[in-house]
Parts: C-alpha cells; structure tokens; sequence
C-alpha cells in the first residue's frame, strides 16, 4: 500500500488566497481528516477548545455593530462571533506594530 504525499498548508497573503486553496484541495482535505477520524488521531472538540487557551468574555456592543458583523460574516461564509475574533486579533496586531 502506497502512502500519499502529506499535504501541507502554506501560508496566504489573503482570504480569498486561502479560500482558493482550500477550494482546490477540498478532496485532499477531506480524505486526510476521514483517515485521521478513522485512525482515532483527529482531535474532538473538547480537545480543541483545551488546546486554545481561549477564556469566555461578555462584551456589551451595539445592536448596529452585532447586525453589521453579522451581515460582512454571511458574506464571508463565516459566524459573526468568529469575525469579530479576527477583527479583534487583526486590530491587535496592527496596533502592537505586528503587521
């Protein structure tokens, strides 16, 4: 039985770059995590979530603010709560001179 060459992920300069890539491989990609699901070596989410280091907040926002995220993470294909991660994150490397 021949292995396959592992499939790495590169790095993007951009969404949609990575959005493309991941179109392109999508077989790949769904082959690999159905042998790892099946080898038992894929992680459950309780797993993922101990491994984040991620810390619940409250945060109060405007009712305008969580209906535009909303509306730009539909758009994206992506949860609203997630897209505010990534703005919050971008913004932090912005600010902290990181980009």
């Amino acid at each position: 039985m021949s292995r396959k060459k592992k499939l790495s992920i590169p790095k993007f300069g951009s969404e949609a770059e990575e959005a493309r890539w991941h179109d392109r491989h999508k077989l790949q990609l769904e082959t690999a995590m159905a042998r790892r699901i099946q080898e038992g070596s894929a992680l459950n989410l309780r797993q993922v979530v101990a491994r984040a280091k991620l810390r619940p907040v409250t945060i109060r926002l405007a009712t305008e603010d969580i209906d535009a995220a909303r509306a730009l993470a539909a758009r994206k294909g992506i949860g609203y709560q997630t897209y505010i991660k990534m703005l919050l994150r971008e913004a932090l490397e912005r600010e902290s001179g990181g980009r």
